[in-house]
């Protein structure tokens, strides 16, 4: 060890922060294979499978995927030391491969967190007793704009952006104006339909008591007959989520993640889910599918009697 600090230091110009990193995990490496057994160790009798097996011992006790992936680093640099020394005769971690780094995988909420998000508009209404023209529109708007985002699965900007002309309530679609303006039709489904007509209603009586005449041309409106802002949906999204007792951290596009895991957890096939999102490539789509696999990953842990060690 001594001398494969000073090889570190002379040839590699380790610092004495990257030799304790080294060493610790050397040496946690030997009281993995010999954990009864005190030093000298036996290098040469190590095999691929110990090593692999430290690999797999450390990501089950919780380590970061960086930190199992420094640890296989350093026992490949002394092994590569011991071989250029002729102290073994093969290196057991050459070859093995990096740990996968964790993606960031999006937030999504169940069916059951968002139904509840989506009658949090109506309980906040009803709680806070509010009985003006506005707020008896914007409880009807908030409501049509959390069933439309997640019933469509459409960008936050896509649904400030789109017009009444843009709304067929009979045939239940949108057509949304996408990214590079490129146009798509998305469906709605019944409940979306329902609180979109609402949301019109009230919009008109809304328009009529500000005598705005014609009527602008955004779906949705703010307290002073104008388009909502992008800005102004994430701060109402924030007090409903606090109403419906869910994280407060989560931004509209959650549900658009939702509805796109939530597809292809009942069965839809990735392609058509691409179409319906927008996405130029089915790989940007394919994240979901690893949220589908890790939900059902934790489903299987939580359940099975024989998924973890005792």
């Amino acid at each position: 060890m001594e001398n494969f600090g000073i090889y570190l230091q002379g040839e590699k110009d380790a610092s004495a922060h990257t030799l304790d990193a080294y060493f610790r995990d050397i040496y946690q490496f030997a009281a993995f294979v010999w954990p009864d057994q005190p030093a000298p160790y036996a290098w040469p009798t190590v095999t691929r499978i110990q090593a692999r097996g430290f690999l797999v011992e450390v990501q089950k006790s919780g380590a970061m995927p960086t930190t199992t992936g420094r640890k296989l680093s350093s026992l490949r640099s002394f092994y590569r030391y011991l071989l250029r020394e002729g102290l073994v005769k093969v290196n057991p971690f050459s070859g093995l491969p990096q740990p996968r780094k964790d993606k960031n995988l999006p937030q999504i909420l169940s069916p059951a967190e968002i139904g509840r998000l989506l009658d949090a508009p109506r309980l906040l209404h009803e709680a806070s007793g509010a009985q003006d023209v506005f707020h008896d529109y914007q409880v009807l708007r908030d409501t049509a704009i959390l069933e439309v985002l997640y019933s469509s699965g459409i960008r936050i900007s896509e649904l400030t952006g789109l017009r009444e002309d843009r709304v067929d309530l009979i045939s239940g679609v949108i057509r949304v104006l996408g990214k590079g303006k490129k146009e798509r039709i998305c469906a709605l489904g019944n409940p979306a339909v329902d609180a979109l007509y609402n949301a019109l209603e009230g919009r008109e009586r809304f328009l009529s008591f500000l005598n705005i005449y014609p009527a602008p041309k955004e779906l949705f409106l703010n307290k002073l007959g104008s388009g909502i802002s992008n800005r102004s949906i994430q701060r109402m999204m924030k007090i409903m989520l606090a109403t419906a007792n869910l994280p407060v951290d989560l931004y509209p596009h959650a549900l658009r993640h939702s509805f796109a895991t939530h597809l292809l957890d009942a069965g839809a096939d990735l392609r058509s889910v691409q179409e319906l999102l927008g996405h130029s490539s089915l790989s940007t789509t394919q994240i979901y599918t690893q949220v589908s696999i890790e939900r059902m990953k934790e489903v299987y842990h939580r359940a099975h009697p024989r998924s973890v060690k005792n």
